[in-house]
């Protein structure tokens, strides 16, 4: 199975992606991005991750900052010694107090590998998180991307990237346009998310 890597600058990625005339107005429009380095804890990062989903940035950090406040460490052991009510009072749901106790549970017992799991080709990663409560293959896509910082990622569960291939490629297959983007699909996301926020923002569309 194929790993991707993580990028140490974006001077070749985007001068592949550049070949795409769209992406080359995407990327002239938005500007250089921060190139995004591997976390040095994946266990922690996921957690995280979870914690915040479907939340503002403000309010996944308050949990964040007072579940660390309850745990005082965020691993494994405390995490599986904590009741979940407690887990609950500092903010998480129901579902995500099963979820991260999945993932501590997962952790100690070894079913998943988080010292090593930076190591292991992409598709493995995925199949290794797939099976821990909460998480589908978009977060564990996301995990791929931000955390580990794998290069060549693209999400096709995440409504946002489906609908810019939707507006920028509307006559093309969307696996013709990934191919293209091989093996710097991750910029490509990143290039989307910023060109619809800008969009959003009252800029100019591409196109």
């Amino acid at each position: 199975m194929p790993t991707s890597f993580p990028l140490l600058h974006h001077a070749d990625a985007a001068a592949h992606l550049s070949g795409d005339p769209t992406m080359r107005e995407l990327i002239a429009h938005n500007g250089d991005l921060p190139v995004l380095a591997p976390t040095p804890g994946p266990f922690g990062t996921l957690i995280r991750s979870v914690n915040g989903q479907q939340l503002s940035v403000k309010a996944a950090a308050s949990i964040h900052a007072r579940l660390l406040d309850r745990l005082g460490t965020l691993d494994a052991r405390a995490l599986l010694q904590t009741p979940g009510d407690e887990l609950r009072a500092v903010g998480l749901s129901w579902a995500k107090v099963r979820t991260v106790k999945a993932i501590a549970g997962a952790e100690q017992a070894g079913t998943v590998d988080f010292v090593h799991i930076a190591t292991l080709p992409d598709e493995a990663v995925i199949a290794a998180l797939l099976p821990l409560p909460g998480i589908g293959r978009w977060t564990a896509e996301m995990f791929l991307m931000f955390a580990l910082a794998r290069s060549d990622v693209f999400s096709l569960g995440d409504l946002a990237l489906r609908q810019g291939l939707a507006r920028l490629y509307p006559d093309m297959p969307a696996d013709e346009v990934l191919a293209g983007w091989t093996p710097y699909r991750t910029l490509a996301a990143r290039y989307l998310w910023a060109d619809n926020h800008r969009v959003r923002a009252g800029g100019e569309p591409v196109g």
